[in-house]
Formats: structure tokens, C-alpha cells, sequence
């Protein structure tokens, strides 16, 4: 096993998106793995070292709030945009005309403690180390 740590994870609000779910966003009842690791990563990144979540305690109680939002249904083709800027023609959406309204479920008031340690990949040099 590799060197450990333990990081306080908490924040206002979480959503860790069940894929299933689509277009509407739900979350999971907590962070998952990969988004813990993801956490992790994001701050403590190298390409030598490669993290493993050991376990995820949940302090606070799991509580779920809802908010809507519009969206726009597509996104403007590639062509339209490069015809305009050939032509140095303006390019718009129109939000009124493609506005989809969606819903999200998702975590508040959450606080974790992730336990994770490192190993070192085939990428560490002579000069890392742990």
C-alpha cells in the first residue's frame, strides 16, 4: 500500500450525476470514487503518482433541493458559425426559440472525508519520490 491522507471535502451543494438520469440532473446520495478522486487529483496531480480511495465517511446527514434552469436544446452547427465569419456576418442563438427548461436534484450542505493513498506509476522519475 502507498502513502496516505485525508482531506475534508464540504460545500454548500454537490451534484454527482447519475448517467442514467440524462437530460435531467440527479445527483447520487453521496460523492461517488471517482469524483472523490477526481477531488484529489485536482489538487494534488503528478504524472509519477496514481491515488486510490480507501473509504469516504459522510458527516452530514444526506438532504436533497431542487432548482430549474433553461437550457438551450442544441448548440449553432460549426457551418453557420464559419459562413458568418467568412462573410463577417453577425451569428446568433435565439434563446427564446430553442429554450428548454430542466430540473436538477442535488446535494446540500454536504461534508466528507475522503482517505486515499498514492502509488508511484512507471512515470516516476530518479527524481521522484514519495
Amino acid at each position: 500500500m502507498g502513502y496516505g491522507i485525508k482531506i475534508l471535502a464540504k460545500g454548500p451543494r454537490a451534484c454527482f450525476t447519475r448517467p442514467e438520469m440524462k437530460s435531467e440532473r440527479v445527483s447520487y446520495d453521496c460523492i461517488t470514487p471517482s469524483a472523490a478522486r477526481g477531488l484529489i487529483e485536482s489538487v494534488y496531480w503528478k504524472p509519477a503518482i496514481r491515488w486510490h480511495i480507501d473509504r469516504i465517511h459522510v458527516l452530514n446527514e444526506i438532504r436533497f433541493d431542487t432548482f430549474r434552469r433553461n437550457e438551450l436544446g442544441g448548440k449553432m452547427p460549426y457551418q453557420n458559425a464559419k459562413k458568418a465569419m467568412e462573410k463577417d456576418a453577425d451569428v446568433y442563438v435565439s434563446a427564446s426559440d430553442d429554450r428548454q427548461q430542466r430540473a436538477t436534484l442535488y446535494l446540500r450542505d454536504v461534508a466528507y472525508v475522503i482517505e486515499a493513498h498514492f502509488e508511484l506509476t512507471d512515470k516516476a522519475g530518479a527524481e521522484d519520490t514519495v
